[in-house]
């Protein structure tokens, strides 16, 4: 099923997002977490994509055996940048060959060894021009894309970053996913932004649980974040006790996703990074808010 049916609908719905191992001997224990989410039945699930391309076939393996084990529409992750045309098209070529219907369009982290290069050669700089290559293709896919309530790290500022926003949508981005906040207000906030700009395509927040003091770190390293007060006192109060850190996570992203809906968000995207227990206890937090 492609998303962009999903996105019509108007109950409300929860999807996870999943990543693959990195090597061989991973596989197996990956295969079983991502299997455990499925059995829960998320409205769909995306799987990330290595950097660099190192795990687009652990993607690929990850994402059919979601959708034909389970019944579960997948979302596959692509990234494009660095590479050659035909690298990327070989890599839609597999797409293809293993049933995606649904893609996550993304430019990708830069390798640290290519960070000084000249980009001008470049096939791919940007995402827009995967979207493109996509839309190009011919095979129809439904195409997503991120977006920054915050302002992508790169944009001078969000004028700028609505600007590039609205160029991917108009390529042919049927959907846009968020970066992780931990403040409602930044996506609303944002939401009235880029549709005043003419972009009125479906946006569906990411929500991270941030369950041990790691993950916190990791966050702002990865988009900056905005630490509302309220989340960092919850951190302060119970950042050395794992469990109760854990409990207090899924407490707020609960809090979060409910806020969303009840503000008439229809779709929420869960960043829940492998972990079954994480994933079930958001979904039985929300078992009477969320009717299949």
């Amino acid at each position: 099923m492609k998303l962009s049916e999903l996105f019509c609908k108007e109950s409300l719905s929860l999807s996870f997002e999943v990543f693959p191992p990195k090597t061989d001997t991973a596989f197996e224990s990956v295969r079983l977490a991502t299997e455990e989410i499925a059995a829960l039945r998320p409205s769909f699930m995306s799987v990330t994509y290595g950097a660099g391309g190192g795990t687009s076939k652990y993607t690929l393996d990850i994402a059919r055996n979601i959708k034909e084990s389970y019944g579960v529409p997948t979302l596959a992750h692509l990234t494009c940048v660095s590479s050659t045309r035909e690298t990327v098209r070989e890599r839609i070529r597999d797409m293809i060959d293993s049933g995606i219907e649904n893609v996550m369009a993304l430019r990708g982290d830069i390798p640290e060894e290519k960070l000084g290069e000249d980009r001008t050669g470049w096939h791919y700089r940007h995402a827009v021009d995967l979207i493109n290559e996509l839309s190009e293709s011919g095979h129809g896919f439904c195409i997503g894309a991120a977006c920054y309530p915050e302002v992508h790290p790169e944009s001078a500022d969000q004028r700028e970053d609505i600007k590039y926003l609205k160029e991917k949508v108009d390529a042919g981005c049927s959907f846009l996913t968020t970066q992780m906040f931990f403040d409602n207000n930044l996506l609303y906030n944002f939401l009235y932004k880029i549709r005043e700009a003419g972009i009125t395509v479906p946006v569906i927040p990411g929500i991270m649980p941030i369950t041990n003091g790691k993950q916190i770190e990791r966050a702002i390293k990865l988009s900056g974040s905005f630490m509302p007060q309220r989340f960092k006192s919850l951190v302060d109060k119970f950042g050395d006790n794992p469990l109760a850190m854990k409990q207090a996570g899924i407490a707020y992203a609960t809090d979060q996703i409910i806020d969303l809906f009840a503000n008439g968000i229809k779709n929420v995207h869960v960043y829940s990074m492998n972990k079954p227990d994480v994933a079930r206890a958001i979904q039985n937090n929300l078992s009477d808010i969320i009717t299949k």
